[in-house]
């Protein structure tokens, strides 16, 4: 792991590890509420626009998001039920994403993690933590940082979305 990677990741584990999982969905729903503004913020006619040929557009970015989200929120859900966490064999971005609007992107991300903080909420905060998610940059993260991950990668795929909506303006 990089200096950076080390970083992120001691952020994730002390964090997740003082925060109860109520504080860490509400951080979690804050990133969310960035990301939607920095969607919308993104010119409607030019949504599906790259700003340049080896970037993604802001569709790009949303599908991006809706697929980690499948993947890390089904990992922590099978973690908390003790079942076994089947990630396919090689995962693979959309190569075309269907193609939505900023609040259609932002509707699926709120139903799609609506049901995970529930299960989260009702869970005991010290449960299944034993239990690996795998994470390609950080390694073995249980269900509280992996929950913890996901509002950093919204803010990270927030910014993303700003610097687009810069350059399409």
């Amino acid at each position: 792991m990089t200096e950076e990677e080390l970083r992120i990741r001691g952020y994730l584990t002390s964090q997740a590890a003082k925060l109860t999982p109520a504080a860490i969905v509400e951080k979690v729903r804050s990133a969310m509420a960035d990301l939607d503004e920095a969607a919308r913020a993104v010119p409607p006619a030019r949504f599906a626009d790259r700003p340049g040929a080896d970037d993604w557009s802001a569709n790009d970015v949303m599908a991006h998001v809706l697929d980690a989200d499948a993947h890390f929120g089904e990992g922590i859900l099978s973690a908390l039920d003790d079942r076994p966490f089947l990630p396919p064999a090689e995962r693979r971005e959309p190569k075309v994403a269907p193609r939505r609007t900023a609040q259609a992107w932002s509707d699926l991300l709120e139903q799609s993690r609506a049901a995970l903080f529930q299960r989260v909420l009702a869970a005991d905060p010290s449960a299944k933590l034993e239990r690996a998610i795998q994470h390609g940059m950080f390694g073995s993260l249980n269900w509280r940082e992996t929950l913890l991950f996901m509002r950093l990668h919204d803010l990270d795929h927030a910014g993303q979305l700003k610097q687009i909506a810069a350059a399409l303006a």
